[in-house]
C-alpha cells in the first residue's frame, strides 16, 4: 500500500497543523470521536477524546452511539475492532492507514487454520478453545466467535484464560506467546503443560505426546518491542538506583517478569506511575512514547527507560504524524474507511463480545 499526504500537509508546521485540527474538531462537534493509544506521541495525545490501552478503547469505541465519524490514533487491528463493535451507520478511520502490528502479522490465517485442523484429532473444538489477542486481525477474531473462544487483551488474559478453563480442557492461544506463558505461569500450569506451536515447522514442530499433554499451546509470536527488554538490564538499574522499582508489560520474556517487582497492561503501568508517591524511583519496560510522558506528568517522581540508551520505539504507533490526523480530519468525507467483511464481522463482534463480558 501506498500513502503520501499532499504537499500542504506534508510541509505544514506544527502550530498550523494544531489549528487545523483544532477546528476540524470544532467543525465536526459532536459527530467526531478521537480515540488514542498511549503508545502514540504526545502531540497527538493532546488532541484525544479518549485515551486509553486497546481494551480501554475496545470499550469506548463500543460505547460511542452518537459519533458519526470514529478517528483512531492507533494501528491497523485497532480500527478493524472498533469498526466491529460500531454500528454500519458509524465510519471509522485510522488517522495513518499504513500503521499495522508485526506481531499480528505472525499469526497468518492459513497457518492459523492449518494448526487447528492438526488439533482436531486431540479433541479439537471439544477440548481446544482458541483465545486470540487483541493484536490479530478480524479474520482471526472471526475464526475465534465461530469456535467459541474469545479475545483477550493484557488487561484481561488471565480472566481469559479462566474462562476458557471454566468451558475446556486446553486453550490454542496467539499470536503472542510471552502474555500467553506469563498468564500460564500465573495460573500454576506446569512446564510441560505449555508447548510453543512453530507455525514455520511441520505439525508446529511439536511431537503428538507433547500436544497430548499439553493444557495451553502457545503461537510462536512476539512483540519486537517487548523482547527487548532483558534482565541484565534489571540487574544493572538496581544497581544505578538501589530503590527502584521495576515495572514491565507482560509481553515481555518470562524471564524479565519474574525478575520485575510488577507485570502488567498498559493500563496498569499507567496507574502505578499515577499511584507511586513523591520521590519513588521507577523503572519501566514498554514502549517509549509511554515512558516519556510519564516522566512529563509525573515531575515528582523519576520515571526511567529500562532499556537505557535503547529506544524502545513502536515504529508503527510512531507512523501517526499531526501531519495525518490533520488530513485525516479534512478529508475524511474522501478517505476508505476501516470495514471489516460482512462474513466476518458477526464472528468477530461475538468473541469482542464475551472479551467484554469478562472485563
Amino acid at each position: 500500500m501506498y500513502f503520501s499526504l499532499p504537499e500542504e500537509y506534508r510541509e505544514a508546521n506544527a502550530a498550523t497543523l494544531n489549528n487545523r485540527i483544532e477546528e476540524a474538531r470544532s467543525r465536526l462537534g459532536h459527530r467526531l470521536c478521537l480515540l488514542v493509544h498511549h503508545y502514540q506521541r504526545m502531540e497527538i495525545v493532546a488532541h484525544a477524546d479518549y485515551l486509553g490501552d486497546s481494551y480501554a478503547l475496545s470499550k469506548l469505541a463500543a460505547g460511542q452511539k452518537d459519533a458519526e465519524i470514529i478517528i483512531f490514533c492507533g494501528v491497523h487491528f485497532m480500527a478493524e475492532s472498533a469498526d466491529v463493535l460500531t454500528s454500519d451507520q458509524q465510519m471509522v478511520y485510522l488517522a495513518n492507514p499504513l500503521a499495522g502490528c508485526p506481531m499480528a502479522d505472525m499469526a497468518d490465517m492459513a497457518d492459523v487454520l492449518e494448526a487447528w485442523e492438526y488439533l482436531k484429532p486431540f479433541g479439537g473444538a471439544d477440548q481446544f478453545m482458541p483465545v486470540s489477542y487483541m493484536n490479530t486481525t478480524a479474520g482471526l477474531k472471526a475464526f475465534t466467535g465461530r469456535n467459541g473462544g474469545l479475545i483477550c487483551t493484557s488487561s484481561n488474559a488471565r480472566a481469559a484464560l479462566e474462562y476458557a478453563y471454566d468451558r475446556r480442557d486446553k486453550v490454542f492461544f496467539f499470536p503472542d506467546e510471552n502474555l500467553g506463558m506469563n498468564t500460564g505461569n500465573q495460573l500454576g500450569l506446569k512446564p510441560e503443560e505449555m508447548v510453543i506451536w512453530d507455525f514455520s515447522r511441520q505439525n508446529g514442530g511439536l511431537t503428538e505426546d507433547e500436544i497430548a499433554q499439553a493444557r495451553l499451546i502457545l503461537w510462536k509470536g512476539h512483540c519486537h518491542v517487548h523482547t527487548n527488554f532483558t534482565v541484565d538490564q534489571i540487574t544493572h538499574i538496581r544497581q544505578e538506583y538501589p530503590d527502584v522499582q521495576v515495572i514491565v508489560h507482560p509481553e515481555c520474556i518470562p524471564d524479565v517478569v519474574d525478575a520485575a517487582d510488577g507485570a502488567g497492561s498498559t493500563r496498569y503501568i499507567v496507574e502505578y506511575c499515577e499511584k507511586a508517591t513523591a520521590g519513588s524511583v521507577i523503572a519501566i519496560g514498554t514502549e517509549v512514547n509511554l515512558i516519556h510522558r510519564m516522566a512529563e506528568e509525573y515531575p515528582d517522581k523519576t520515571i526511567l527507560q529500562l532499556s537505557g540508551e535503547i529506544c524502545p520505539v513502536c515504529a508503527n504507533m510512531y507512523r501517526t504524524t499531526l501531519n495525518d490526523l490533520a488530513y485525516c480530519l479534512d478529508h475524511h468525507a474522501d478517505l476508505k474507511p476501516i470495514r471489516v467483511p460482512e462474513s466476518d464481522r458477526a464472528d468477530a463482534l461475538l468473541s469482542l463480545q464475551r472479551m467484554l463480558e469478562i472485563g
